[in-house]
């Protein structure tokens, strides 16, 4: 068959069109994340969700009730209740140990001296430090938790054995009543629970024994977590969340008074104090919202040293969310 040069030309003229032509983007995949909400706090995904974070992504997060502790969460991300835990680094490091392939998306809270977990007695008390710990009763959010094992450290750390006080479990908006009735000797306002240490120091002053960072220095709290399957079904909706998540971690260390009015938005919707927001000080993380090994690799050492690990079993960088070891349509 011949071809003129009129015909190639037009030929010519067509794929050039065809070439020019704009390339659509694929729709993003419509996912619906489920969780558990925190009495008093806002989590940073919920905090992106509000901001705006997530049009456009495809992402909905529903909000199915409450979690008393991360245990808790935990257990419903293992059973499928949720698509997301949010627990103390120690509570997620032994639900993998126990068998679960949970992944470490990103942390969720951090402790450093604007924001730390502080342990409060009545003002007078002849308890004055870590050492007058042992045979105390210590009211904490939830056992097998930051708290938890924020105790049993700083007991080891004064040659004292990590059992040496008695943990019970209050709700956090009970701390502040059940300290001032007597009712233990300590209360332990976690770094997640700022907002209500400040409405109880507003009744009145407590004094404080020590707080987290005295015993760990600084580093994450605790991290949200995503089950590995279900990175590996939606790794681009996974890559959305935890970035989205990060940029509201930002948001909120660099516009603080902002983030205080969305939170007592949020919690005069589910009918909580929205006063209390006031107290907020801040998610306690590093610039940019991102985790280093060390978050996971202190507690996983301590746990080892503990018998709860066998050394090598876990590492952190096997842990700690990386997107590029999950494919990503598109990369």
């Amino acid at each position: 068959m011949l071809i003129s040069r009129r015909t190639f030309g037009r030929a010519a003229v067509a794929a050039g069109l065809l070439l020019a032509a704009p390339a659509f983007a694929a729709e993003p995949e419509q996912v619906e994340i489920r969780y558990l909400a925190s009495q008093g706090g806002l989590a940073a995904h919920e905090l992106a969700d509000a901001l705006g974070y997530f049009k456009g992504t495809g992402i909905t997060l529903k909000n199915v009730g409450y979690a008393q502790g991360g245990p808790a969460s935990l257990f419903a991300l293992a059973s499928g209740d949720v698509e997301l835990g949010s627990a103390a680094t120690a509570a997620v490091l032994n639900s993998i140990a126990g068998g679960n392939d949970f992944v470490a998306a990103y942390a969720g809270n951090g402790i450093n001296k604007s924001t730390e977990s502080i342990f409060y007695t009545l003002e007078g008390s002849p308890i004055k430090s870590i050492k007058d710990l042992a045979g105390k009763t210590i009211a904490v959010n939830t056992l097998g938790a930051h708290l938890d094992y924020t105790v049993r450290e700083a007991l080891h750390s004064v040659g004292l054995p990590e059992n040496a006080a008695k943990l019970v479990v209050v709700p956090g908006p009970q701390l502040e009543q059940v300290l001032r009735s007597k009712q233990v000797d300590i209360a332990a306002f976690g770094y997640w629970q700022k907002t209500f240490e400040g409405a109880a120091l507003k009744n009145g002053p407590l004094q404080k024994i020590f707080g987290d960072t005295d015993v760990l220095g600084e580093i994450a709290g605790g991290f949200v977590v995503l089950r590995r399957d279900w990175i590996k079904e939606h790794p681009a909706a996974a890559k959305a969340f935890v970035e989205k998540s990060q940029e509201a971690l930002e948001y909120a260390r660099l516009h603080p008074e902002e983030t205080k009015a969305v939170l007592a938005k949020a919690l005069a919707e589910r009918n909580e104090n929205p006063d209390i927001a006031q107290y907020f000080t801040g998610y306690g993380v590093r610039e940019g919202g991102k985790a280093v090994p060390r978050d996971l690799q202190f507690w996983i050492d301590i746990l080892a040293r503990s018998g709860v690990l066998k050394p090598g079993q876990l590492k952190a960088e096997d842990i700690l969310y990386d997107p590029a070891n999950f494919t990503v349509a598109g990369n």
